[in-house]
């Protein structure tokens, strides 16, 4: 690192050492003789300083050096940093670093007695204690200044927690909070001449031209955003914004917190002339803040975009004054003294208090720390007696990057909106950007989940018109079916669950739940209905129906051709209302959901029944005989030795923490002790890893010990799904605490069943039944009803 030694303005006396890009900052802020220019004295490195004695403003001790530090950079501040080891990470692993490597200290010509320095405490931190560094550094072992990802946490828990609630313990405020202390401490230090101020770009800027940019002092009109009673209100009127995310809110907070002055005008480009000197221009991002209030009355105003023609109350533009304005936009200004006539004044103030306020502004989360920060500002203070007229919300979002790059031309990325419109349609378009992403962070538009989802959109519309065109043969009369329930159901939960996640802002949540897994449900209740009695034709119609609403905020053009064309519904379906609901019942949700896992599960046991992959001394094992038949074995209770580990994990789990569960060997020592639990000790833990794992892939509800649905029902009920799926000829469902070989059967709980293939002998007739059977059907009434199939089987 290269310093410069210079002169500073009025202060001949002393040298200051410092970056050359930082010095022409200073140059600039008229810190230096000569205005914009830096008349370097000499040029050091940071080696010229190591071991220098120096004295530091309000340190402790007289005398401290100066130390390498790694994490120092050119390019922030300049170039030298005071150490404080006591609250700043970074500054104590450097100290450990020297105090513990010779070789170090060695390298850089630092002596033992440079670094025989403790942290000295100057803040308490709640939590943390009076040396908050040490404590954090400590507690995340961080063993070198070089290990950058876990100073990088430790200053984010020392820093915030520092500055929003540390309590001095040294000065004149010992017992005052760090937050309010720190700017009188800064006019204290200036006021003695301890201090200057100096200011410089955030990171680095660089203009057009190629030049890295510095802060100037120069003339200039500034809005005093900091000021007392304008933030008070500012702050009251985000306490009603609705931000959509936490993050969204905690950007504005920061940024009012740190927000004071700010140059707001400029004399060059395009804007609007500041009223009291015309010789200014409001730069871009103070300028526009309240544009959405003229918005209401632009349609009247202007004929066209360009506002070359005049709109339908025909008013020129220089009719429209400070009086005319004042009077549409707030509820106690005169009548203002115009050639507009009443009526068409009255028109537009009527048209202003209709729409106003702003119930949602979509911008770039880059522009919380400004230009929307100054929005709120300027429309409390405008609109400072009709609180009503605030803003409502605001959803910030990221930018878009094109299959996970930033688009640049460079790289040959960019698709224009008419290119994609040309490439996948207008819906096609809208259904890959709506699933790019929700979050602040950036979207992410993906070509090939852009073509799957046109194959998808035209496979539905085939099937809508296949389905209505068949409508006729569908089954009718009541909807009493396990299936037919569990996709009413499956409807309502996608109807609610699109509500909420489009009332928050979250297209590709709504998109998830309203539209990929109302497909999963529409397919799930064809799969099982077909092994059953069949879809139900007002069910289809009405799931048909729920899913165009659902879609056509995203896929308008599909959406309106189905309804009217292939529905032959009256009027757009942007008319039409949104589909009415019943409270989702988790039970049935619950249910289809852990059907459907079994089977799979039942599945693959299958196939590793029909092909067990071992051997036995060497030699592969003989496949057994297909199997025809399956038990399934089922409990209602936990055993008592399960149901007092569940309880307890229920009592332990804590959804906030991180992990949710205590430490397995807590959990053991309170465990062990129980009486019915000592029996079973082998089991303990294996259950309790179980259970864990459950929680992390289903939620806390597995945590119950009883389920929300009858098992056996649910088994007895889809009987012929489940025979069907696994290609069997017969089914039997038993209770495990029933059964005759209790070791068979002691890992059966609720919600794990298990399950037994064999082969057995069917007469013909009777096998044919059973695969044509209704899943009701059982063995047993098939013999009852045809007793002349009975027949004796000799050994």
């Amino acid at each position: 690192m290269i310093l410069n030694m210079l002169h500073l303005k009025q202060r001949t006396t002393k040298f200051y050492i410092t970056t050359l890009r930082a010095a022409k900052n200073m140059a600039w802020q008229e810190l230096t003789p000569e205005y914009g220019k830096v008349k370097v004295i000499m040029k050091l490195t940071g080696n010229d300083l190591m071991g220098a004695a120096i004295k530091a403003p309000r340190a402790k001790f007289d005398k401290i050096y100066v130390l390498p530090m790694m994490g120092v950079k050119a390019n922030k501040g300049t170039g030298i940093v005071t150490s404080v080891p006591s609250d700043a990470p970074d500054d104590y692993a450097t100290l450990m670093d020297l105090k513990n490597k010779q070789p170090l200290r060695e390298k850089y010509g630092i002596e033992d007695h440079m670094v025989d320095f403790d942290p000295v405490p100057i803040i308490n931190v709640p939590g943390f204690g009076d040396l908050c560094a040490v404590t954090v550094c400590q507690e995340l072992k961080v063993n070198s200044q070089n290990e950058k990802d876990k100073l990088l946490l430790a200053k984010e828990k020392c820093y915030r927690k520092g500055f929003d609630e540390g309590v001095m313990l040294v000065g004149d405020h010992v017992g005052e909070n760090v937050k309010v202390v720190k700017p009188i401490i800064k006019e204290e230090m200036i006021a003695t001449g301890e201090a200057f101020k100096y200011q410089e770009p955030e990171k680095e800027i660089v203009s057009r031209s190629g030049d890295v940019c510095v802060i100037a002092l120069c003339d200039q009109w500034f809005l005093e955003y900091g000021e007392p009673g304008w933030r008070k209100a500012t702050e009251e009127c985000l306490k009603d914004v609705e931000c959509y995310f936490d993050d969204t809110r905690q950007a504005f907070e920061r940024t009012i917190d740190w927000l004071h002055e700010h140059a707001c005008s400029r004399t060059y480009g395009l804007g609007t002339k500041l009223p009291w000197d015309e010789q200014w221009l409001v730069e871009s991002l103070s300028d526009s803040t309240i544009y959405m209030a003229y918005y209401t009355v632009a349609n009247l105003l202007q004929g066209n975009i360009y506002g070359t023609q005049p709109g339908s109350l025909d008013i020129k533009a220089e009719d429209m004054t400070h009086e005319v304005w004042n009077y549409i936009f707030f509820k106690d200004s005169p009548l203002p003294k115009t050639t507009i006539p009443r009526e068409k004044l009255d028109a537009m103030r009527n048209e202003f208090q209709y729409w106003y306020p702003l119930d949602i502004r979509s911008s770039g989360k880059d522009l919380v720390h400004n230009h929307l920060t100054y929005w709120l500002y300027n429309h409390t203070a405008v609109w400072d007696k009709e609180p009503d007229k605030w803003p409502k919300s605001v959803r910030a979002n990221g930018h878009l990057l094109m299959d996970g790059e930033k688009m640049s031309k460079s790289l040959g990325n960019i698709i224009s909106l008419s290119e994609g419109v040309q490439l996948y349609s207008a819906d096609g378009m809208r259904l890959a950007l709506a699933d790019a992403g929700d979050m602040l962070e950036d979207a992410n538009f993906n070509t090939p989940q852009a073509n799957a989802g046109i194959l998808r959109l035209y496979t539905l519309i085939d099937w809508i018109k296949e389905t209505v065109d068949d409508l006729p043969n569908l089954r009718t009369g009541p909807t009493n079916q396990f299936y037919d329930k569990v996709f009413a159901n499956d409807i309502n939960v996608a109807v609610s669950q699109a509500d909420k996640h489009y009332s928050n802002t979250m297209f590709r949540e709504a998109l998830r739940e309203g539209f990929y897994e109302f497909l999963s449900a529409r397919d799930r209740y064809r799969e099982l209905s077909a092994a059953g009695k069949g879809m139900h034709r007002g069910l289809i119609l009405q799931y048909i129906k729920a899913q165009m609403i659902l879609l056509a905020p995203v896929c308008p053009h599909l959406a309106d051709y189905i309804w009217r064309e292939v529905l032959k519904e009256s009027g757009s379906i942007v008319n039409a209302r949104w589909p009415e609901s019943s409270a989702p019942d988790d039970s049935l949700t619950k249910a289809a959901a852990h059907l459907m896992e079994c089977v799979h599960d039942f599945r693959l046991k299958l196939m590793n029944y029909s092909n067990p992959n071992i051997k036995k001394r060497g030699k592969a094992v003989k496949p057994n005989e297909p199997a025809n038949h399956m038990t399934i074995f089922v409990a209602k209770d936990y055993p008592k030795w399960q149901e007092i580990t569940l309880n307890h994990l229920k009592n332990s789990y804590n959804p906030s923490a991180e992990p949710h569960f205590p430490e397995n060997n807590q959990i053991l020592q309170h465990l062990k002790v129980m009486p019915e639990i000592k029996p079973m000790m082998k089991k303990v833990m294996p259950f309790v890893a179980f259970v864990k794992s459950q929680v992390a892939e289903k939620g806390p509800s597995v945590l119950e010990s009883h389920l929300l649905f009858n098992e056996s029902d649910v088994f007895e009920q889809n009987r012929g799904y489940i025979l069907r799926s696994l290609d069997l000829d017969s089914l039997e469902i038993c209770e495990a605490s029933s059964y005759h070989d209790q070791k068979l059967v002691a890992d059966v709980c609720p919600g794990k069943p298990m399950c037994k293939f064999e082969k057995r002998e069917l007469d013909q007739w009777i096998r044919v039944q059973l695969k044509s059977t209704s899943s009701t059907f059982s063995l047993y009434s098939v013999l009852q009803a045809n007793p002349q199939h009975i027949r004796h089987r000799h050994h």
